[in-house]
């Protein structure tokens, strides 16, 4: 059997809320709430499992999605129509712009509980 990532947990303050922002903007659906979590399924079968948490700050995590060059013009029009700070960089020194790192793009934004989300179209050290 090979190891697969099968899913995480994201914390949020309010994770219908959130999980619904994520799928919203990476064109998906919200799974039914399982437990405590509400889940998101990415294309390649790996949950994020939303689950809400009240015991301080959150800290803010990261969360990177390898999708198409057809699909990145498509969230990228989702996060523009929205009005959402965007950045080509992971540290937010870049802002309302895009990078082409590894011959590919890709750019950074926030959810609502500070987690950096970034798509790529190109994995990191792509040698195409």
């Amino acid at each position: 059997m090979s190891i697969e990532l099968n899913h995480t947990i994201v914390a949020a303050r309010d994770k219908k809320a959130s999980a619904q922002f994520l799928a919203d903007i990476l064109g998906l659906k919200v799974s039914p709430q399982y437990g405590p979590f509400i889940p998101v399924e990415i294309p390649n079968g790996v949950t994020l499992d939303y689950y809400e948490s009240d015991d301080g700050p959150l800290a803010p995590q990261h969360y990177a999605f390898l999708v198409s060059e057809g699909e990145f013009d498509e969230i990228f029009g989702r996060i523009k129509s929205r009005g959402l700070t965007y950045w080509a960089d992971p540290y937010h020194r870049r802002v309302n712009e895009t990078n082409t790192n590894d011959g590919g793009r890709g750019v950074y934004w926030e959810d609502p509980n500070g987690h950096n989300l970034e798509i790529i179209t190109r994995p990191y050290g792509f040698e195409g």
